[in-house]
């Protein structure tokens, strides 16, 4: 039994005694009843693990809906914020993806990720910096964001993510090597506006309690980590709803 297993156990045993020992118990403890409680409990563990993962399923049902509503307060700024760079602005489905260019699972999806968008002309794609990796995710986000202006978004994405040294020179070469104006995008993400930006998505996922990158949202739905399946499975679901709407 893990330690979290454990310590589940500990606190259902201890709800469990606090439900056999609360209302109806006398105004003096009885110790008798008290002993055949626990020998109750040490005859049949079990009932502790039931308990212990009654508890966990209904945590993580709450945990669930809890995020459901912070989607829904914050759809407007996850899905419309004209500050980030949409792939496929016009499609119907919309995924949003919260990453760091050091992230290294973030990396691992990016393949995934502009094939899905290559693929996918219906699904909108919004990509959020979240810097989490320190100075040079920062830098790289910068010249990402300043960069937006001059068309070449999803090549200096992908090129970006596909640097596993990423680095502030390699940034830079990257960017130099695309043919983009890197003192032009280095200036535009300097700027107080790009400052902002960052701080309001770092902000964003702070409310969605998002604390690792990848994160994709579809629709009401969070997924953590680089789950690929998870998310096609999403996007199918969320186009299926969309036909049944039409």
């Amino acid at each position: 039994m893990t330690f979290s297993r454990r310590a589940g156990a500990l606190a259902a045993s201890l709800a469990l005694s606090g439900l056999f020992l609360g209302a109806c118990s006398p105004a003096k403890p009885d110790k008798a009843f008290g002993e055949k409680v626990r020998a109750y409990l040490v005859e049949n563990p079990e009932v502790l693990l039931e308990v212990s993962a009654k508890l966990e399923q209904k945590q993580a049902a709450k945990t669930a809906e809890s995020g459901r509503k912070a989607i829904s307060q914050y759809r407007q700024a996850i899905e419309r914020d004209p500050r980030d760079f949409v792939a496929n602005p016009n499609g119907s489905v919309t995924v949003t993806e919260f990453f760091d260019y050091r992230c290294g699972y973030c990396k691992q999806a990016a393949p995934e990720v502009v094939k899905l968008i290559q693929e996918n002309p219906d699904v909108r794609f919004v990509f959020k910096d979240f810097v989490i990796f320190g100075h040079d995710s920062e830098v790289a986000a910068r010249l990402f964001l300043g960069a937006k202006d001059q068309g070449k978004d999803l090549q200096l994405h992908q090129a970006l993510m596909a640097e596993k040294a990423l680095d502030e020179a390699a940034a830079l070469r990257i960017a130099s090597s695309l043919g983009l104006d890197v003192a032009k995008a280095r200036a535009a993400g300097a700027t107080e506006a790009t400052t902002q930006h960052l701080a309001d998505t770092h902000g964003l996922a702070q409310a969605l309690a998002i604390e690792g990158t990848p994160a994709f949202i579809v629709g009401d739905q969070l997924i953590a980590g680089a789950d690929m399946q998870a998310l096609k499975l999403a996007i199918a679901n969320a186009k299926a709803g969309k036909l049944k709407k039409t």
